[in-house]
């Protein structure tokens, strides 16, 4: 795999490790945290962990994309706000959206082999 790619490969991880691990830290610490989000976030960690080891990196690159699919349209649903939240919450929402852009590349590149 090409330098930049690995690179790219190791940064989108970083996101998935720093997000749920930072969540994961806080409930450890007394941080009150609902078990939905516990889930999500060992699920996260995980994902970004096998991402940046490239452990089936093309399975799980499309599994971090749906995450952040999911995560876009129940975290963020700036269609139900007004004003200058409605703003924030479109940004996070099209953040994670090109975030999947990126997974999706990165599940391309990783596939290694000719595809049919």
């Amino acid at each position: 795999m090409k330098p930049e790619i690995r690179l790219a490969q190791w940064l989108m991880a970083s996101v998935f490790i720093v997000m749920g691990g930072y969540r994961l830290w806080g409930a450890l610490h007394g941080v009150p945290t609902a078990n939905a989000t516990l889930a999500f976030s060992a699920v996260e960690f995980l994902l970004g962990l096998l991402i940046a080891a490239g452990w089936r990196l093309r399975a799980m690159a499309l599994l971090a994309a749906l995450l952040m699919l999911v995560d876009a349209a129940l975290s963020h649903r700036f269609w139900l706000l007004q004003g200058a939240e409605q703003g924030a919450q479109l940004l996070h929402f099209m953040k994670n959206i090109g975030f999947v852009g990126g997974l999706l590349l990165l599940a391309t590149v990783a596939g290694g082999g000719k595809r049919r």
